[in-house]
């Protein structure tokens, strides 16, 4: 199973949430890690995608790298396996709730999401790595 990483951190955190789903991948799955700026492979080509944007300003995806990218694969990503995280600092994560809603309107198999409260604590890593167990 091929499986892509794509994610925008500005503060670490979301970075550190795609490398506990990278190690959490290895030796399960072919793993490729990109950052918003840098995806621009054809989606088509992964079995599963997994998702990662913090919550930003008045609880949305980050506007200028991560929205443009995702916007333009939402066309293209119907029925493919896909799984969502990121981290916040304020608010109650109603972003990621409304990028859930996005992804299942869209036509996703969304398999899960998980959130963590600035840095990924004990609870989180562990939902993480289900996570990556759940989009094999």
């Amino acid at each position: 199973m091929k499986v892509a990483i794509v994610y925008y951190s500005g503060t670490g955190n979301t970075e550190e949430m795609a490398k506990i789903l990278e190690g959490a991948l290895m030796g399960k799955a072919d793993v490729e890690v990109f950052t918003s700026d840098s995806f621009t492979a054809d989606p088509s080509s992964f079995d599963a995608i997994l998702f990662g944007c913090p919550a930003m300003g008045n609880e949305v995806l980050e506007e200028e790298s991560f929205e443009p990218m995702f916007s333009s694969l939402e066309g293209k990503l119907e029925g493919k396996k896909v799984g969502l995280f990121g981290s916040y600092g304020w608010g109650d994560g109603e972003w990621m709730r409304n990028w859930e809603d996005r992804v299942k309107e869209d036509g996703m198999n969304l398999v899960g999401s998980v959130i963590a409260n600035e840095a990924p604590d004990d609870i989180a890593r562990k939902e993480l790595e289900d996570l990556a167990l759940s989009i094999l």
